[in-house]
């Protein structure tokens, strides 16, 4: 990097110094390309989940790739109506009859 802004500030460019510059550079895409993608699936994951569980298109998901429809899904997850029940708590069943001692006493 510090070949390729030293190329930038002088007025006449020296052909050995830009091909090693853009070589530099180009050891450096790859690894830009992974580190976003391993983002993406470390974002998209997640949201597929989530609008699995609501109900909604798991395709929703992909509006986080747009600029700013991340907050669009957000939104639309936050003040939809869930097509999905909410299952009970199991904490907050309603106790069950006692039941009679066992072996019966007669």
């Amino acid at each position: 990097m510090h070949d390729l802004a030293m190329l930038m500030l002088q007025s006449d460019i020296d052909q050995e110094q830009a091909r090693h510059a853009m070589m530099a550079m180009a050891a450096f895409v790859p690894i830009f390309g992974i580190i976003i993608l391993i983002c993406l699936a470390i974002i998209l994951v997640p949201f597929w989940f989530i609008c699995k569980k609501a109900g909604f298109s798991p395709w929703l998901t992909f509006l986080n790739i747009v600029p700013f429809g991340n907050l669009v899904l957000l939104y639309v997850l936050a003040f939809a109506e869930w097509k999905v029940a909410p299952v009970p708590q199991i904490g907050w069943a309603p106790p069950y009859p006692p039941q009679p001692p066992y072996p019966p006493t007669s």
